[in-house]
């Protein structure tokens, strides 16, 4: 492992012992810690007309939230080029095309202007994610929507613990899915959400998450099961296990510690990165978001050596992403004009980041990248 790895999860005697509590208690699948974890959710997102669901993944949500908006065979869904591939699996999987639209050169979120572009009489839905500390315009996106009459799956797996304007994610979204994987910054070992508007939406999430069995969830949080149930549409292994949602619990319990070592880390990256003019740092002050990663741009024909030269130094670093048009499975999808999202894909760089991170590790991350601009302008 790097002297200094891209991620660090925050993983604690907290979290250990209710780990050991849920074994303990021989209840292994989804039972009262997921009811628990559920509950924090909601409290984090502060909108009871809002209702919440624990699955297993953050892709096992997205794939959720489309069969959620009705999207099926034949239809397509807008989605950025400079995304997460599990985005354009999910759309697969429910048969869907996918459609890809360029990011923007400041935020690095869906530029929606450039969607007006895609939309055809096959479009029923958009996919926006936060990307990072910069949460996507919702009110923007949702004018589009309702002028199109688009369903919109709020990709929030890297912006729980967020605002936008005053509001928590999670608040405002017409369908919303956030991921707590090992590296996020809420992480259950592996575990998602989705939020729904209404019960009705709430119930077909909940059959959909176990295998489409009416078993009610208000049995299985006491750790009980009902033995006689119907089972009337397709459904999949998607709950989320009592083990994780232990987990997930205390973290959340540190969510202001975790947000305000994340924001002081970002910060003080930016403020140390500002003189070197070669790298671009994120458009954000990171006063009311809880970062996940800390990237920055650099000149195409630098990053290589920029990432081995770190990586020689004991510093690790992450690219997120390549682009989805950039891969096979999906180079023929129909998309628009993607110049922003090639060049962000040849210049993106995520430095390391972790919850109740060392200020001394990020000066010297900070100052191992100014000596290689420095070294290579001699």
């Amino acid at each position: 492992m790097s002297d200094i790895p891209v991620f660090k999860p925050l993983i604690g005697p907290d979290e250990i012992g209710a780990a050991t509590e849920s074994l303990e208690m021989g209840w292994l699948g989804m039972g009262s810690y997921v009811a628990q974890f559920e509950e924090k959710i909601a409290e984090v997102i502060n909108a009871p007309d809002r209702h919440v669901s624990a699955v297993s993944t953050g892709t096992a949500a997205l794939h959720v939230a489309l069969l959620v908006a009705g999207v099926e065979a034949g239809d397509e869904v807008i989605v950025s080029a400079f995304n997460c591939s599990a985005d354009y699996q999910a759309i697969s999987w429910v048969g869907a095309d996918i459609v890809f639209c360029d990011c923007d050169d400041d935020t690095l979120e869906l530029d929606i202007d450039k969607a007006e572009e895609l939309v055809s009489d096959k479009t029923k839905a958009i996919i926006i994610m936060d990307y990072d500390c910069i949460i996507s315009d919702y009110d923007k996106v949702e004018a589009f929507a309702q002028k199109h009459k688009l369903r919109v799956i709020h990709d929030a797996c890297h912006s729980f613990g967020s605002h936008y304007k005053g509001k928590p994610v999670g608040s405002y979204s017409d369908i919303c899915v956030f991921s707590f994987d090992p590296v996020k910054t809420i992480t259950c070992l592996d575990g998602g959400a989705v939020v729904v508007r209404t019960e009705e939406e709430q119930k077909y999430v909940r059959e959909l998450r176990l295998l489409g069995m009416q078993q009610p969830s208000e049995v299985m949080y006491q750790n009980k099961r009902a033995w006689t149930f119907d089972v009337e549409r397709v459904g999949f292994r998607y709950h989320m296990l009592n083990l994780h949602a232990a987990i997930g619990v205390k973290q959340i319990e540190k969510l202001k510690q975790i947000r305000e070592t994340r924001v002081a880390a970002s910060q003080r990256y930016s403020e140390r990165l500002k003189p070197v003019t070669e790298v671009r740092t994120p458009k954000s002050t990171f006063s009311d978001v809880n970062p996940f990663l800390y990237y920055i741009r650099v000149p195409s024909e630098d990053r290589d050596d920029l990432r081995a030269y770190l990586k020689e130094s004991g510093v690790d670093t992450g690219i997120h992403w390549q682009p989805g048009h950039w891969f096979t499975l999906w180079k023929d999808c129909r998309k628009g004009d993607l110049s922003v999202t090639d060049a962000v894909g040849h210049e993106i760089l995520s430095l390391p980041l972790h919850s109740m991170m060392d200020l001394s590790l990020v000066d010297q991350v900070s100052d191992t990248i100014a000596n290689f601009f420095s070294n290579k302008a001699k």
